[in-house]
């Protein structure tokens, strides 16, 4: 991108679907800041992670949903097809962002491992662009999303400004589901160990076959003040950086030197 010539180029993802309320206020919310191109999936692909579609053919849906946006598609792949359908497809280039969201919901802590929002927003930063993931902790389709477009746009307009060198570049936003001016600031988090205590409710269908139904509580195992969920806890957004490397160093090395198999 030359800055004094072009507009930088946003791709815009989810995993709710194309007609969620949050990827519309996403669109809006950084519409002024370049050129918005949307590729979501055709419904919503909460939970899928890093899943990609192998066996099924994949098809690509123009679109005239969202104003001021001259190209938006539909697919019925996954959050990260949707990512690899836009550079291939329909940008024939690589964006000069990729967002992800605004989710419907937490992907704080544990949960990002599951997340097709982030895992979207992965996929770009697996391809050195620099990708931003923004959820909103209020799961309803109601949710008022006016202070998450403040942040983002904020966010959004800062990394396009200050650039960056760091070749995979990815942040995890949440943003807590309180009023503008009651939101504490930004913090610059880590992962919180906390996750769900999950069971299977079994149920029996109105034939009389049994089916299970997830469920679970969610629980914080960790007590730092530096964690993702203390400061969603303390009503502040938090940002953690978030890398695809799944390496355990520490493990590696202590390996390295102890264990007899080597």
């Amino acid at each position: 991108m030359n800055p004094k010539t072009e507009k930088p180029v946003i791709l815009i993802t989810n995993d709710d679907g194309i007609t969620a309320p949050g990827l519309q206020n996403l669109v809006e919310a950084v519409s002024d800041l370049g050129e918005v191109v949307v590729v979501a999936p055709d419904k919503p692909q909460s939970g899928m992670g890093h899943a990609i579609t192998i066996g099924v053919p994949l098809r690509l849906t123009k679109l005239n949903h969202f104003p001021n946006v001259q190209e938006a598609y539909q697919t019925n792949g996954t959050p990260v097809d949707c990512v690899k359908l836009a550079v291939d497809k329909v940008l024939h280039r690589k964006p000069d962002i990729c967002l992800s969201g605004i989710n419907h919901g937490a992907n704080h802590s544990i949960n990002v491992i599951y997340s097709g929002t982030i895992s979207a927003a992965m996929e770009a930063s697996i391809e050195s662009i620099p990708s931003i993931g923004f959820s909103l902790l209020d799961y309803r389709m109601e949710a008022d999303f006016s202070a998450s477009k403040v942040i983002a746009h904020r966010i959004v307009e800062s990394v396009l400004k200050k650039g960056n060198d760091y070749k995979h570049f990815l942040l995890n936003v949440n943003i807590p589901a309180v009023p503008y001016e009651l939101i504490n600031g930004i913090k610059l988090c880590r992962q919180a160990y906390a996750k769900y205590d999950e069971d299977f409710d079994e149920r029996l269908d109105p034939n009389g076959r049994k089916y299970y139904w997830l469920t679970g509580q969610f629980k914080n195992f960790d007590e730092g003040d530096d964690t993702d969920v203390w400061a969603l806890e303390h009503n502040y957004v938090s940002v953690v950086p978030v890398q695809f490397d799944l390496t355990d160093y520490k493990l590696k090395r202590e390996l390295e030197n102890n264990w007899d198999v080597l």
